[in-house]
């Protein structure tokens, strides 16, 4: 890879008390922080107060700024009711431009989908706000069972999809750096 070190934004999508997403987080953090491709940060949805009903704030403004300044995304999201949590399509919906022309990955989890049908959910979402979605993403099913207490997986299809992702956003980053760079997105 050419230029600096693209800047990742992980973005943790449940708020719920009690919430998974941490661990998984934590996890996918470890394993991008060995990977220099990437300048890596963490958006814990949970630490920034997005209103719901969309109005203009400082919380707002300063999540924009941070994701006006990445190169891609990555979503952790959990899987509540077959969908996607709500935190995360309001923030979303928070931003317009600032998504525009950029990658996106996803780390699910829940039951037995693994955070999938939350995951495909998106995809149609992001595609509005004209993200790309890259192919690969994480899931992990029934994902209680998926770490052991130092917030370790054994799962060999998730770290060989976290490694595979990787390779999209880096490959998808760069050349919609480039290309943002060399020309503003149209849309």
């Amino acid at each position: 890879m050419t230029g600096a070190a693209l800047r990742l934004e992980v973005i943790v999508g449940s708020v719920r008390a009690g919430r998974f997403a941490p661990t998984v987080a934590e996890w996918f953090l470890r394993t991008v922080g060995a990977d220099p491709r990437f300048d890596t940060g963490v958006i814990d949805l949970a630490e920034y107060p997005l209103p719901l009903d969309l109005a203009e704030n400082d919380a707002v403004r300063a999540f924009r700024g941070r994701l006006a300044a990445a190169d891609a995304f990555v979503l952790v999201t959990s899987e509540y009711n077959h969908g996607y949590p709500a935190a995360l399509k309001t923030a979303i919906d928070s931003a317009k431009h600032e998504w525009r022309g950029k990658p996106v990955g996803f780390v699910s989890y829940g039951g037995v989908s693994g955070g999938l049908r939350a995951v495909e959910q998106l995809r149609q979402v992001v595609a509005e706000v004209h993200m790309v979605s890259v192919r690969e993403s994480v899931s992990f099913h029934r994902v209680k069972r998926q770490f052991d207490a130092a917030g370790q997986t054994a799962d060999g299809a998730a770290i060989d999809g976290a490694a595979r992702m990787l390779g999209q956003l880096a490959w998808w980053g760069l050349a919609l750096r480039t290309a943002r760079a060399d020309e503003p997105y149209p849309g």
